[in-house]
């Protein structure tokens, strides 16, 4: 019973409040939809010739049955060739229909297909845009729920519910005209019942709405744990956390399963109610339609087209109601995927740029079009060159209020130098590199980099500036040239190769099937550990950046590998500005200058052989009285 309040617990975290704004969120489907107005307005009008056809058809009863069918009752020679005429020209209306149906449904398709096409592309769009602390606070199922889940739920909507209502609005309007017509007392009969079905349908969509949007966010809430449940099995098996997993996925679904039965209850009483109430207006209206009859108020034909309309006229109503239930889930799906497309991008002040340019004869700088590996920053209209040159003044960051992690930190790089940061897990090494590309910004302080704040260099030149190898090695599915040249979308094959070589990663690449040609799977499954990590500094390496951040980028390899991934960083690291975090102290031991962290404060700094002969805290993790856990 603990375990499985826990259980609930947990996942009850994982609830958020959405606010619902049914008519925004039509407006802004509308809104997509005319982006393709020509295919929306060939769309409508064959609908309307579509609908008009089958409304005109059924009037040729009226004559039919008062002009060839009553007058030649019991007659041997009937005349028939006005008859046959009026079936020609029923035949050919009907074609007409059917063929402005068929171009309503295509053109239609092409319109919801590039309606959800351009919704996808929104929301990756948006999501390129997201701070880091957007991906912090929500799990990757959950965003993978908005590209599939959501915007599928509006494909039917879309193809279907929308050419639906077209087709109601046309048909009521063109039968109503037509019973009017043809009979002003049953058309008063069908009115009423039409306004009672309306009613209901207004009251049914108003219970089930809320179950609707209820079960899209509990679908990304199960699509989020049920990813970090995949990805962290190993973890799962090893903690025997096998039966833990299993109560709080229980309470997700069940959650799920509470909100659709009650959804799909609602919203399933449409169908046989509507349907019921056009058996009961068809059997009233036959009856009133029979008594003016024999009272010769009206005649037969037009008693028998009536009837046909009355059929037409609650068909449009019963087929919308079937729509009901993709509508509420494409509009609680469409709400999501508006949120997403609607939130806040990172935001992005910087005036900054990094520029390719030349050294003049006269040693001035001058900005060029083309690749030159040499940078200078144009900042208010004057060219700097880029040196590495990294500060931080009293730099003072919370992830969160009331949480400070890095406590009035200064430090500085000099062009070239190495800095590595050592600290206990937590202390806020990876913290200060993440602050240095600017994945969050500082709450007091200042970083400057070549003498510019970094609030004022643009985001993306800042990060192009900056070459980063992570513990963790993030490949893509394509070929290792492709993966490599992730790091220079535009370098050359030969930049690609001379990548490699700086990164001492050509020789086992040469060695692969398909050489640079290989195709990598899924975060470069099929290469060791080591391997994916040269690849990674390769990544780095083509870049050409003046400065390098190595966050523990040899702790997940062996001895052996190590040395060889050592290798490759310290080519990459030559005459680089780099900070490197490291774990085995052994590799830091030349780096120019090593900064102790402590709980977000610096309480050492110096050299390695300053900071032995100091026998403070960097002397008691090197020689292992301390560990750096």
């Amino acid at each position: 019973m603990e375990e499985r309040s826990s259980s609930r617990t947990q996942y009850r975290q994982l609830r958020t409040a959405r606010p619902e704004d049914l008519k925004g969120t039509i407006r802004r489907i509308l809104q997509y939809m005319m982006q393709r107005k020509n295919l929306l307005i060939l769309t409508t009008c064959c609908i309307i010739i579509s609908c008009l056809a089958n409304i005109a058809s059924s009037y040729f009863f009226k004559p039919i049955i008062n002009d060839y069918v009553l007058p030649y009752i019991g007659q041997d020679n009937p005349e028939l060739s006005g008859f046959v005429t009026l079936l020609i020209i029923m035949g050919a209306v009907y074609i007409v229909g059917a063929c402005s149906t068929y171009i309503y449904r295509f053109s239609m398709s092409k319109v919801s297909t590039g309606t959800l096409y351009q919704m996808r592309s929104d929301v990756f769009a948006s999501l390129q845009d997201m701070p880091i602390q957007y991906y912090d606070q929500r799990t990757h199922g959950e965003l993978m729920s908005v590209f599939s889940t959501d915007v599928d739920t509006m494909r039917q909507m879309l193809s279907e519910t929308f050419p639906q209502f077209v087709n109601t609005i046309v048909n009521i309007i063109g039968i109503t005209t037509m019973m009017l017509i043809l009979s002003p007392p049953l058309t008063v009969i069908s009115l009423c019942m039409l306004v009672l079905m309306v009613t209901i349908m207004v009251k049914l969509a108003s219970k089930s709405g809320e179950y609707f949007r209820k079960i899209q966010r509990y679908a990304g809430n199960l699509n989020g744990y049920a990813e970090e449940m995949i990805e962290g099995q190993r973890v799962v098996k090893v903690f025997s956390h096998e039966k833990h997993s299993k109560a709080v996925f229980g309470e997700i679904v069940v959650d799920m399963f509470e909100a659709g039965v009650r959804a799909n209850t609602f919203s399933s009483m449409l169908m046989p109610i509507t349907m019921n109430l056009s058996y009961t207006l068809y059997a009233i209206t036959a009856a009133v339609g029979a008594y003016l009859a024999i009272q010769g108020k009206l005649d037969l034909g037009s008693l028998a087209s009536f009837l046909l309309y009355n059929r037409m006229f609650a068909g449009p109503i019963s087929q919308l109601s079937m729509q009901f239930n993709y509508v509420m889930m494409a509009m609680a799906g469409a709400e999501r995927v508006f949120r997403v497309i609607d939130s806040r991008p990172e935001l992005d002040e910087g005036t900054a740029r990094l520029v390719n340019v030349i050294v003049k004869d006269d040693g001035t700088l001058e900005e060029v079009e083309q690749r030159t590996n040499i940078w200078a920053w144009k900042y208010m209209d004057e060219l700097r060159r880029v040196e590495g040159h990294v500060q931080f003044k009293n730099v003072t960051f919370a992830y969160e209020r009331d949480h400070t992690i890095l406590n009035d930190i200064s430090l500085e790089a000099l062009p070239a130098q190495k800095i590595a940061l050592v600290g206990s897990t937590g202390a806020g090494k990876t913290t200060i590199t993440n602050l240095i590309n600017r994945f969050y910004d500082i709450s007091d302080g200042q970083i400057l980099y070549d003498g510019i704040d970094i609030k004022d260099i643009k985001k993306d030149d800042l990060r192009r500036s900056l070459g980063v190898v992570l513990q963790d090695t993030n490949l893509f599915s394509g070929t290792v040239t492709d993966n490599i040249r992730f790091g220079n979308i535009n370098a050359t094959d030969q930049e690609v190769v001379d990548a490699a070589k700086l990164a001492n990663a050509d020789s086992f690449i040469r060695r692969l099937p398909d050489g640079y040609n290989t195709e990598l799977s899924s975060n470069g499954g099929n290469l060791s550990q080591g391997q994916r990590q040269l690849l990674n500094i390769s990544r780095a390496a083509v870049s050409g950046p003046p400065v390098l951040i190595l966050d523990e980028a040899t702790s997940s390899v062996d001895t052996r590998t190590e040395h060889l991934v050592q290798r490759g960083m310290d080519q990459l690291m030559e005459g680089r500005t780099t900070f490197l975090i490291a774990h085995r102290l052994s590799t830091i031991r030349h780096a120019d200058q090593i900064i102790v962290l402590e709980h977000g404060s610096i309480v050492e700094s110096g050299t390695h052989e300053e900071l032995l002969t100091l026998k403070g805290r960097y002397y008691q993790l090197y020689t292992g009285m301390l560990e750096l856990e």
